[in-house]
């Protein structure tokens, strides 16, 4: 692609925003090694957008070749990230216009969003506002999240890792209740994200493929909790099978459209902070099937696990940052770079810009066709268009102590040139 740069004045902002993925430095680096072979200097905000508010600012051009190269492997967000969305131009505009001056103020003419369907707004309205005001911003949105609900987009990089982690522990872990199930623990419950939609669910459905092989079951966002229903398969498998596997999505709503797990509490995006599916599901087994049991709450890690990464995900991450730029430099605006599936055996995929637009606010939920008529587990449709995902693997180099080598950059500061401004 032609580029627009002028390398002499011009810089691009990148920013992370929002929960973390295992992948995520991969568009980091996406970015930032395009963006050096055109001579772009990239600067970095530290903490999101909050960064870019507060005038925080990280002058990537002090890393070493070599460090950058090793965000393809780091989990964790590089330049910190945050929860904090901005509402509307009309109720805070104070803020959008603070946007403007801070980029206008370090010449920087184009601003990479690194986020889920929040961000793509907020690039979205960075961009319009950029026009009213006269500063010519050109806003491309990176797309991540672990839940896989971005529109548009066949899936979400970072979605891969977490899909092919939670099949891979559900597996492992199921082979240690089999051999437990005699005398000890007869249901194992497995709780994984996805408030809404039940991608990172049905992606432990990975890990068996016949009626008998774990999870027995899978309880999604998308249908509602029947308790009775529940309890009868979890009978019924442990009296066929000797043991069984739940999983289980954060998200599970009863009759009423309450969330199981709701802790009352919510956070910077007005969601609900859910405080444990699991042990609810678990007093309910005990309760009224008197099984012995065992749960647990990966919670963070399933998002930073970069050790079991998915090769097929921490190459689509790269490939967006990369894309990133390349729009950018193009003088393309208000777009997303997304991937495209082209074919499923061999699985085939590549990069094309969707507007904002059609991104942002909207949120892609699983199809009802890859969810089985039980309602507890997935479909051969949705096992075609998860296995994929979780293709290849892509270790990170280890140290002579036995730990992976990830890298902490040393994200030196820019010096500031505007007044304080508190968001």
């Amino acid at each position: 692609m032609k580029s627009n740069a002028s390398p002499a004045t011009d810089r691009l902002l990148y920013a992370q925003s929002g929960g973390v993925t295992a992948v995520i430095n991969a568009s980091a680096a996406g970015v930032i090694e395009t963006a050096r072979a055109h001579g772009v200097k990239v600067y970095a905000a530290r903490n999101g957008i909050l960064g870019a508010l507060r005038e925080t600012l990280i002058d990537t051009s002090k890393e070493s070749k070599a460090a950058i190269a090793a965000l393809r492997h780091t989990p964790g967000g590089a330049f910190g990230s945050c929860r904090y969305k901005l509402k509307s131009l009309d109720t805070h505009r104070a803020e959008y216009e603070r946007l403007i001056e801070v980029l206008r103020a370090h010449d920087i003419r184009w601003f990479l969003y690194n986020g889920g369907n929040d961000s793509a707004d907020t690039a979205l309205k960075i961009s319009q506002l950029g026009k009213a005001m006269g500063y010519d911003i050109r806003c491309i949105g990176v797309p991540k999240t672990v839940d896989n609900d971005l529109a548009v987009t066949d899936c979400s990089p970072g979605f891969g890792s977490v899909a092919k982690y939670t099949a891979v522990s559900t597996l492992e872990a199921s082979l240690d209740v089999a051999s437990m199930a005699d005398t000890s623990t007869k249901v194992f419950i497995l709780e994984v994200m996805g408030r809404h939609a039940g991608w990172i669910a049905a992606a432990a459905g990975l890990a068996g493929d016949h009626a008998d092989a774990p999870p027995h079951l899978i309880l999604f966002p998308e249908n509602v909790f029947d308790e009775a229903a529940f309890l009868a398969k979890v009978k019924a498998t442990v009296e066929r099978v000797g043991w069984c596997t739940v999983v289980a999505s954060e998200g599970i709503r009863n009759a009423a459209g309450q969330f199981l797990a709701e802790a009352g509490t919510r956070d910077a995006f007005g969601h609900s902070q859910l405080g444990g599916v699991a042990p609810v599901l678990a007093a309910l087994v005990k309760d009224k099937l008197g099984y012995k049991y065992h749960w647990a709450l990966p919670d963070y890690l399933q998002r930073s696990a970069r050790h079991l990464a998915s090769k097929t995900d921490a190459e689509q991450a790269y490939a967006v940052g990369k894309a990133a730029v390349q729009y950018a430099l193009a003088g393309m605006n208000a777009v997303m770079p997304v991937i495209v599936r082209t074919a499923d055996a061999p699985y085939r995929w590549k990069i094309e810009p969707a507007p904002l637009s059609k991104v942002a606010n909207h949120e892609k939920k699983m199809p009802r066709s890859f969810i089985t008529r039980d309602g507890f587990g997935i479909t051969a449709a949705a096992r075609r268009y998860l296995a994929p995902l979780i293709q290849g693997e892509a270790p990170p180099p280890y140290g002579k102590d036995g730990l992976p080598a990830y890298v902490q950059l040393k994200n030196t500061a820019v010096s500031r040139k505007l007044p304080d401004f508190k968001p």
